[in-house]
């Protein structure tokens, strides 16, 4: 059965990985996703390693009929992906296709939402709720080039610490500094420090966050949190998003033919 007009499928855009594990947890969150919203058309692309690609999934899209469609990047922050990479590979993909209007949602943070997901999986490792005054907690994102990213993780750390922890420090995988590891040292040194925790900010796993979590080992961190995933907060985040940008008023750019 076609989507009708009153709920355009969604199409989320993940950055794609050689690893399997990447691939395999994006598909369980918009599983997720598509539960908890029956009868909403949820489909993923890649932007690259996996299929399908962008280009193959707009394709589907309009093969299958649909002439409204939300595609969701899923990314943290804003940087070069959400910036560049993926205008331009949805511009390219409708060209061709002028029935079919799409329309991009934000990117997915930053968010209470993401915290609450982050804290879900901190508590998953093992954290106590006890704990939180005497953790120095370590947010490790994947890093980026992109000013406008990496302050956005600095601004998240700064607003985590308010909620009770004893100190917390940003770490990059790649592209900016500190490590994970320097950043679980550092925290080693802080006053009130009992133990420390890594919350990896990064939705799949993949090479990056390997890296994160090797660092973690390596510095000795107490505690190492799973990434992202499929966690409900995700899901609830990635709707809505979906929802906002369905909204008249929405930021999201409209790109037809």
């Amino acid at each position: 059965m076609r989507p009708g007009p009153s709920r355009p499928p969604l199409l989320v855009i993940a950055h794609g990985s050689r690893d399997p594990r990447h691939a395999a947890t994006v598909h369980a969150l918009t599983r997720r996703v598509a539960a908890a919203r029956p009868g909403l058309r949820v489909d993923t692309a890649f932007l690259d390693f996996n299929a399908p690609s962008v280009p193959q999934a707009v394709g589907r899209l309009a093969a299958d009929g649909v002439r409204d469609a939300v595609a969701l990047p899923l990314l943290l922050t804003r940087a070069f992906h959400a910036k560049t990479d993926i205008p331009a590979v949805l511009r390219d993909s409708t060209a061709a296709l002028p029935s079919l209007r799409l329309r991009t949602a934000e990117v997915l943070g930053p968010s209470p939402l993401l915290t609450a997901a982050l804290e879900r999986r901190l508590t998953e490792a093992g954290l106590r709720p006890a704990d939180r005054p005497s953790t120095g907690l370590v947010l490790a994102s994947a890093g980026s080039t992109d000013p406008e990213a990496g302050a956005v993780i600095a601004a998240v750390a700064r607003e985590w610490r308010h909620t009770g922890w004893c100190a917390v420090r940003p770490a990059f995988a790649s592209a900016a500094l500190p490590r994970a590891e320097d950043a679980v040292r550092e925290l080693r040194a802080v006053p009130g420090v009992r133990q420390v925790a890594v919350a990896p900010y990064v939705v799949a796993p993949g090479f990056l966050p390997d890296r994160i979590a090797r660092g973690a080992r390596e510095a000795g961190a107490d505690l190492l949190a799973p990434v992202l995933g499929d966690a409900p907060e995700l899901a609830a985040l990635l709707l809505r998003r979906y929802d906002q940008a369905r909204r008249p008023a929405a930021a999201g750019q409209l790109l037809s033919a």
